[in-house]
């Protein structure tokens, strides 16, 4: 399930499709007024040539981006980098989400020519790192691990110096998928959290906590050489010693890495933002998540899972070396 974020809630149009067609489950709910952002929170408008090169090869090969679809406020920096989250599975959601601004729906059936397709881009863009994610797809048997898996597999033919991370929906109820996703060896292995537990039946009510923990616990009994990451979003309403449980609850699992970042509400029919966390209070959740043991913690307003996602990789390397030397 892909983080939310917020960059076009100025455009009128998109405005009026994400209240509409785009989230139909949510138009019955009461509209929350959408808070204005703390000074802190600014980001460079897209535009440049490098991100329109990075635009024209997402496009060229009919490829979903996770960037747009969830508005990303980093899209601008990140594309003009030739970095960008490929989104798998189509554009269509089966959960819904209070935070989340990807459309939900009944989804369409799986592309076979996808796999080729993202390895071919992959290529093209000479990614040294690539991060895939996906829709939750509860309405497939197996979630859609084997469709990750071949993602997988068509990357490392294509591009075998690329390294690939991947976060993936939970899997819920979906025996065995867990097993074919990591038996394709993926380089990281992320999976969010999103929020606190105590805030699931309001932000996440289709997934379950623990469920995403031990999901988390079992790609490493399964391989331990698999970096494992998670994220959430901070400004949904939990607690200071909320967060601190959930940074232990992951290391339980043995979890590397641990993103925290604002929520940013999408339109006025997702959950409103609680409150605006400041960089010195992220700057502490970062602090405290590297003396609790993790291996790599980015925390700061515009942190988003895949946001520097090539050069975290880098660090992830260096700082297990660094361990097992110690």
């Amino acid at each position: 399930m892909p983080v939310v974020m917020d960059f076009l809630n100025d455009d009128p149009r998109k405005k009026r499709e994400s209240e509409g067609q785009r989230h139909p489950e949510k138009a019955h709910r009461p509209d929350n007024p959408i808070a204005r952002k703390p000074d802190w929170i600014r980001v460079k408008a897209p535009g440049s040539p490098k991100w329109a090169e990075t635009h024209r090869i997402v496009k060229e090969n009919g490829l979903v981006t996770v960037c747009e679809e969830a508005g990303c406020p980093n899209i601008g920096e990140c594309w003009e980098k030739k970095h960008a989250t490929f989104m798998i599975m189509g554009d269509t959601c089966t959960r819904a989400c209070a935070f989340c601004n990807v459309k939900t729906g009944m989804p369409a059936a799986l592309d076979p020519q996808e796999p080729a397709h993202i390895a071919e881009a992959v290529a093209k863009l000479g990614l040294s790192h690539v991060v895939i994610t996906s829709v939750d797809r509860d309405d497939l048997a197996d979630g859609g691990a084997e469709h990750f898996a071949q993602v997988i597999q068509a990357i490392r033919k294509a591009s075998p110096k690329t390294t690939i991370e991947i976060l993936t929906p939970d899997f819920l109820r979906k025996e065995g998928a867990l097993e074919i996703v990591v038996a394709a060896r993926p380089d990281v292995f992320n999976h969010n959290l999103e929020t606190v537990p105590s805030k699931y039946l309001k932000v996440r009510p289709g997934a379950r906590y623990f469920h995403s923990i031990r999901l988390l616990q079992r790609v490493k009994e399964l391989d331990p050489s698999i970096f494992t990451k998670s994220g959430i979003m901070v400004g949904l309403g939990e607690e200071r010693n909320e967060v601190l449980q959930l940074m232990d609850d992951l290391r339980s699992a043995d979890v590397d890495f641990i993103t925290i970042g604002q929520y940013l509400q999408p339109t006025r029919k997702h959950h409103a933002v609680i409150g605006f966390v400041t960089p010195a209070e992220f700057a502490s959740y970062e602090s405290v998540a590297l003396a609790k043991g993790f291996l790599l913690a980015s925390a700061s307003p515009l942190t988003r899972s895949s946001h520097h996602a090539g050069e975290d990789f880098a660090r992830l390397k260096a700082a297990r070396e660094a361990r097992s030397r110690g």
